[in-house]
């Protein structure tokens, strides 16, 4: 079969390009650029938990040495620190069962900092995020990137997708399926004639990356109406974000309108502003970049048309308070990878293939919906109390969902409508995870014997069953897989309509022993059943991919 196209050469394009290949499918890659990226200190992005984990697995290997995962997060208004938390060091939260999601976090004592149930953001330049994906594609056989390569036409029959790209390779490119990847002024989106409604220009900053140092070393930073004067625009609010080597961006959130923002103004912003961290007087510093960030609000009317899919930018724009528009993307791939990887080597399932813009798009209209509504409360002093109490301190709880990754605003997104989960059952067992959830990372026993974290068996293009029994993990497998209920479960598995993997964990948060826990390859939950029940097994693989493969090729055929 025809390789899938994938239009647009940025994080979200290559993602998805190495997430097709790690489950055998080919692709080409049209850059329209020379095929590398520049350089730019102030063009950074913020990667949470799950979106660091699938980018590390894609990269191969951890991408700690080229970004910097924050030691803390805190918030402060005028002179005051509204709310602070820490993060463990990496690694240093082995078993996160207690219930909470890796973004959550618990409250100390009073008067002391938050304590972060999970590992911290990582804040990444982009330009070395997609180098270090640029350099895992070169080492990967099944990707071709075609550079300078801009395309100027879609054509659309039954069986497949043929592009056009103008340039010195331009030539006709054939494939099974197209993605547009090729960001906010999409081509792609262009030529489907899709719409691509929203607000424009909903926050507006003045983004600087210097060398410095400031009083919180490694701890992120959000400073809210700031004591001090400044001789340019009112500033109401100022970020700080650690970079690795000493590095930091710094953003200040403009007024609204158009005023010109010129070298002289960021730099006085940066004077007053590390002038006011220190106590009047400005430390050294060495000025890297400089640039204006403007966040726009805008989705897609639709993300498939026939073989032509849309993700990341080009279906969606997000990213006021502290939302990281990348993540979305990112979970995009995530979500369209497996499924293009079944159609490719199985067949096309419609109903497979239109989950994708079900699912994402519901997530992604929620949380610009949320967005909307803190807007006017944040941005505008509208009526707080009805929508949280607590004036100040609410304000920074709904700021601190933005930037931490959490609540309405920026935990990852469940799919909890979707319509690949299966009917209700009498066999559904309660954990903490509800059906469409992302699943909590635990420590699982692989069918080799090895322990693994479950998320490092994601993205692999099999569906994967894990066995709560407690007490498998002090013994060595030979002694257990062959007791008990395991034959016959992994006689369940071997069944399935689909490649599925077995794994063994000793706990889950909320589940009880011989719970049965069906995952999907992106990692969301599909059901959890008390025992081992092959029939409802079944029924909920069937519905995971879309239902029956007989009803399938019928529709296929008709």
């Amino acid at each position: 079969m025809d390789p899938v196209i994938i239009v647009g050469a940025g994080p979200v394009g290559l993602a998805l390009a190495l997430a097709l290949a790690r489950q055998e499918v080919p692709s080409v890659v049209l850059d329209e650029g020379p095929g590398k990226d520049e350089q730019r200190a102030a063009r950074t992005v913020v990667l949470r938990e799950d979106t660091t984990a699938l980018m590390e697995r894609l990269a191969g290997g951890p991408l700690t040495g080229a970004g910097l995962r924050w030691t803390g997060w805190r918030s402060m208004r005028r002179k005051h620190t509204m709310r602070e938390v820490v993060f463990a060091p990496a690694g240093g939260t082995e078993e996160r069962g207690g219930g909470y999601s890796a973004a959550e976090t618990r409250k100390g004592m009073a008067g002391e900092p938050e304590i972060a149930d999970g590992p911290a953001p990582l804040h990444i330049a982009q330009h070395v995020l997609t180098g270090a994906l640029r350099a895992a594609i070169a080492r990967e056989g099944l990707v071709e990137v075609a550079v300078e390569s801009r395309l100027d036409s879609v054509e659309q029959e039954p069986s497949g997708v043929t592009a056009h790209t103008r340039g010195p390779r331009g030539t006709w490119w054939r494939g099974s399926y197209l993605v547009g990847c090729d960001g906010p002024r999409s081509t792609v989106r262009k030529l489907l004639d899709v719409r691509f409604p929203g607000r424009t220009a909903v926050e507006r900053h003045a983004v600087a990356a210097l060398r410095t140092e400031l009083p919180w070393p490694g701890e992120a930073l959000l400073h809210r109406t700031p004591p001090w004067r400044t001789s340019g625009p009112s500033v109401g609010e100022i970020g700080a974000r650690p970079l690795p080597d000493g590095v930091w961006r710094l953003d200040w959130l403009l007024p609204p309108g158009k005023d010109l923002v010129t070298p002289e103004l960021l730099v006085t912003l940066v004077r007053e502003t590390l002038a006011g961290w220190h106590g009047g007087s400005t430390p050294a510093y060495d000025l890297l970049d400089t640039g204006v960030h403007t966040v726009h609000h805008r989705l897609a009317r639709r993300w498939r048309v026939g073989r032509v899919f849309l993700a990341g930018d080009a279906a969606h724009l997000l990213g006021a308070l502290g939302t990281q528009g990348l993540d979305e993307g990112l979970r995009d791939v995530d979500n369209l990878a497996w499924k293009l990887a079944l159609a490719w080597h199985h067949g096309s399932r419609e109903a497979l293939l239109d989950s994708y813009q079900t699912e994402r798009r519901a997530v992604v209209a929620a949380r610009l919906r949320a967005a909307d509504q803190a807007l006017p409360v944040l941005r505008g002093g509208g009526p707080l109390r009805a929508y949280v109490p607590g004036a100040a301190r609410g304000q920074d709880a709904l700021l601190a969902d933005g930037h931490l990754g959490r609540g309405a605003l920026g935990a990852p997104g469940t799919y909890a409508g979707s319509p690949l989960q299966p009917a209700p059952s009498e066999s559904e067992a309660q954990v903490n995870t509800e059906p469409g959830a992302p699943v909590a990372d635990v420590r699982v026993t692989a069918e080799d014997g090895s322990f693994v974290r479950l998320r490092d068996r994601l993205g692999r293009g099999s569906l994967l069953v894990v066995l709560v029994a407690p007490g498998t993990g002090v013994w060595e497998r030979r002694h257990w897989v062959s007791a008990g209920i395991m034959p016959r479960l992994a006689a369940a598995v071997t069944a399935l309509p689909h490649p599925a993997e077995l794994l063994v964990a000793e706990s889950y948060p909320g589940a009880a022993a011989h719970t049965v826990l069906l995952i999907r390859p992106d990692g969301h939950l599909v059901t959890a059943l008390s025992g081992v029940r092959p029939a409802d097994l079944y029924q909920a693989a069937e519905a995971t991919l879309g239902g029956p493969a007989k009803e399938q090729a019928a529709a296929n055929a008709g």
